[in-house]
């Protein structure tokens, strides 16, 4: 992984920025403490988030991660074999 802005990574930074920064903490947290937070405000109650259209953003940050030359190279090798195969 690399690191993003002094966190672990992408992911994580955007979930603090966007989710839990703005979060007046009064009590000590877990991780899964902080986990339910993001998961209850990505797929419950999705409409009091402060970000609109967070899951589509989300979805798309995710989907930009992926490699989708090594995808169509894996593919396409697997089609040259098969080609090749029946002749």
């Amino acid at each position: 992984m690399n690191e993003y802005n002094g966190w672990a990574n992408y992911a994580t930074w955007r979930i603090n920025l966007e989710i839990l920064g703005d979060i007046e903490f009064e009590d000590r947290v877990s991780a899964d403490d902080l986990k339910e937070i993001v998961e209850d405000c990505v797929f419950t109650n999705f409409d009091t988030c402060d970000t609109p259209r967070l899951i589509e953003d989300y979805a798309r940050a995710f989907i930009s991660e992926v490699n989708f030359y090594e995808i169509a190279r894996s593919i396409n090798e697997e089609i040259d074999l098969q080609t090749k195969n029946e002749y």
